[in-house]
């Protein structure tokens, strides 16, 4: 897998602050995930790899376009590069 990494997506709000529900297809898709798994690293000129920041477990912040949506049977997972993540949220 290289640099890439295996995420889910937390499910987002059904309700706004207004109390107003609001059907799927009005939902803005969440940025915020948790790792499922990750590559080995990028592999470099030299022929080692480069360590990845992340790790399974962690929560995450990602660009909104950057992954991949993939089904997985009744699972929806995403596929991203490590340069997509944004930042690892604490808690």
């Amino acid at each position: 897998m290289g640099d890439r990494i295996v995420a889910r997506r937390e499910v987002s709000e059904q309700t706004t602050a207004g109390g107003i529900v609001l059907p799927d297809s009005a939902r803005e898709k969440p940025s915020r995930g948790v790792v499922l798994s990750v590559g080995e690293g990028r592999l470099l000129k030299d022929g080692t790899r480069s360590t990845l920041q992340v790790k399974p477990g962690d929560k995450i912040l990602f660009t909104t376009y950057g992954p991949d949506e993939i089904k997985l049977g009744d699972d929806e997972v995403l596929l991203m590069r490590e340069e997509d993540v944004l930042a690892i949220i604490d808690g």
